[in-house]
């Protein structure tokens, strides 16, 4: 199982959309040079408020192209970096992965998978009404999460537009994601 890295983004401000690049590089134990949340403790401000010597389990936020599919059939424009992603995927259901999943991305980097990001009101804020299309209860009441996934770096390198990504499984039962 794998797909491949349509684009990728990176912000070293507190932005909510990330500037497309041609290529990023991902730093073993931090995340992605230059962005304003790469470091060994959380950076993401609201986390930071809690406790900000949490580690960081959100270096990388990895989104599938699929859910701008889904969601321009619903009357929203959204491309790759809007939505504060780092790495755009295609052909690779990030959302079923398990936790401890290792993602091979490129030549060199290692990404391990946290969780799912837990979206928030700035969704609404970029496009009204689109927060409801990425986070929402089913018919059970379950919170669903679409806005992608979080995950640490264990092996740096480069990263580019075009990059296969190789799926590792973890070892044992599958453990669903839940939101870091």
């Amino acid at each position: 199982m794998g797909g491949t890295v349509v684009a990728v983004s990176s912000s070293g401000a507190h932005t909510f959309t990330k500037e497309r690049r041609d290529g990023i590089r991902l730093l073993a134990g931090l995340g992605v040079e230059g962005d304003a949340h790469a470091g060994v403790t959380v950076k993401h401000r609201s986390r930071v408020a809690q406790d900000p010597t949490q580690p960081n389990l959100r270096q990388v936020h990895l989104m599938q192209r699929e859910l701008f599919d889904e969601l321009a059939g619903h009357g929203f424009d959204v491309a790759p970096g809007q939505l504060g992603e780092n790495i755009t995927t295609a052909g690779l259901d990030l959302l079923g992965l398990s936790v401890g999943t290792l993602l091979r991305i490129g030549p060199e980097a290692v990404v391990e998978v946290t969780g799912l990001r837990n979206p928030c009101l700035q969704i609404d804020m970029f496009r009204a009404g689109l927060l409801s299309r990425v986070a929402y209860r089913d018919d059970e009441g379950q919170v669903i999460r679409k806005a992608g996934i979080m995950g640490v770096v264990v092996a740096g390198g480069p990263v580019r537009p075009d990059d296969a990504i190789t799926v590792e499984r973890p070892e044992g039962p599958h453990r669903p994601l839940e939101r870091v």
